[in-house]
């Protein structure tokens, strides 16, 4: 696939494809013979999971160092669990801040919601 294929299949710009490529995000893309790049359905899986996991809140950093790690082999496998370890434990707490910020969120709307219905059941009464 080039990579404006690849750009609108996982919705990433191309120039956010070479920046990650660039900085180690996704590993080194081969180039077909007029030196375009060719995304095989491995350099396509990277691109699923940078993306997934940047979306998650993963960091640059700790993304970088998963994937220069995978590319150094099996031996790297108990390291590389230990960074998605940590990063699931920071995502939770994550989804915890964002599950008491919904659950704030629905009862301010229950509560304008039950005054609301409160202040037409009273207008209806007096008329």
């Amino acid at each position: 696939m080039t990579i404006s294929e690849v750009s609108e299949k996982y919705g990433l710009s191309a120039d956010t494809l070479r920046y990650y490529e660039r900085i180690g995000l996704l590993p080194r893309v081969p180039r077909n013979s007029a030196g375009v790049r060719d995304y095989g359905e491995k350099e396509c899986s990277w691109v699923e999971f940078v993306r997934c996991m940047r979306g998650a809140g993963l960091s640059v950093e700790a993304l970088t160092r998963y994937i220069r790690l995978a590319q150094e082999g099996a031996d790297t496998a108990e390291e590389r669990r230990d960074i998605l370890i940590g990063q699931r434990e920071m995502l939770k707490g994550k989804i915890a801040v964002l599950q008491e910020a919904l659950d704030k969120l629905n009862y301010k709307i229950d509560v304008f919601y039950g005054k609301t219905r409160e202040c037409e059941k009273n207008l209806q009464e007096r008329v």
